[in-house]
């Protein structure tokens, strides 16, 4: 069994008719069995507000906070390795491999960037500032210090954080680069999946050629947005879907989805991050040391 001993998830209870905690976090996941809450309970997994163990006979009140570490049954390893490239008192950076996940998310805890540094680090209070998808590999900027996580956070909202990435996708001869690529994202079927609507552009990213190799060339892509999926999508609609994308342009089966092919990652890189340090004033770049493989 594998448990995230990093931070716990949260959840204020909702309203209803439950007479303790054990109901209404029953009832609340049914995934999870009543015998496996028990479990947690008795190891000290489920605790209250003041970090406390909560019992089975915990009373249920609406909006009590509770918090309790999410477990996972026999989590798959993730065989590749991410790299600290930047540590200082207030920033954390790493170059994530493909196939991680930033954030603890559906069948991975411990086999996330947020849990390995944890516990690599022994700083419990590491939060990632932005997120980058499971199968994108590449730079990742984490807040290391409370304090001062707001001023860092508000670059993102600001769009104060300059953004590059690579990507290797079919060759476009027929298009002038460098090209403004701007769509109207809208969500599409399945819920994970975007696609291009009507209406007025709300996505926006700087495509350019950094190389060409016959049928394949790699791109450099600027978003100027940072919409779920963007650079994936507006390389798709080109007519050239990065190399080994198993949602664009099109879905593959379930099962092929699921199963993890280590020899085919998605070609989509992380590459840069550039900005002014809200704290220092000084200018701040940081280069990804990982590469596509043609």
């Amino acid at each position: 069994m594998s448990a995230s001993n990093s931070r716990p998830s949260t959840l204020h209870l909702p309203a209803g008719d439950w007479r303790t905690v054990l109901d209404c976090l029953c009832d609340h996941f049914p995934a999870i069995d009543r015998a496996t809450w028990l479990d947690r309970m008795a190891r000290g997994r489920v605790l209250d507000a003041r970090q406390q163990p909560i019992g089975p006979q915990h009373a249920y009140r609406v909006g009590l906070r509770i918090h309790y570490f999410r477990e996972v049954p026999n989590e798959t390893p993730v065989p590749f390795q991410e790299r600290i490239l930047h540590l200082d008192e207030h920033l954390l950076v790493a170059d994530k491999p493909h196939f991680l996940s930033v954030m603890p998310a559906g069948e991975y805890v411990e086999e996330t960037l947020l849990a390995r540094l944890c516990k690599r680090l022994g700083n419990p209070d590491l939060v990632p500032i932005h997120r980058i998808d499971r199968l994108t590999a590449g730079l990742v900027l984490f807040s290391v210090n409370p304090q001062s996580r707001g001023a860092y956070q508000a670059l993102f909202r600001e769009r104060a954080i300059h953004k590059r990435y690579e990507a290797i996708c079919p060759a476009l001869p027929g298009l002038e680069f460098p090209l403004r690529r701007q769509l109207c994202m809208v969500p599409g079927e399945p819920f994970f999946l975007m696609r291009e609507g009507d209406g007025e552009p709300n996505s926006e990213t700087l495509i350019e050629v950094l190389e060409r190799r016959d049928r394949l060339w790699r791109y450099a892509l600027t978003p100027v947005t940072g919409r779920k999926h963007q650079l994936r999508l507006h390389m798709a609609t080109l007519g050239a879907g990065i190399c080994n994308d198993p949602f664009y342009p099109q879905l593959l089966p379930r099962e092929e989805r699921d199963q993890d092919d280590y020899s085919r990652p998605l070609k989509l890189l992380a590459r840069g991050l550039r900005f002014r340090d809200p704290l220092s004033g000084e200018p701040r770049e940081f280069e990804s040391r990982l590469q596509l493989a043609w």
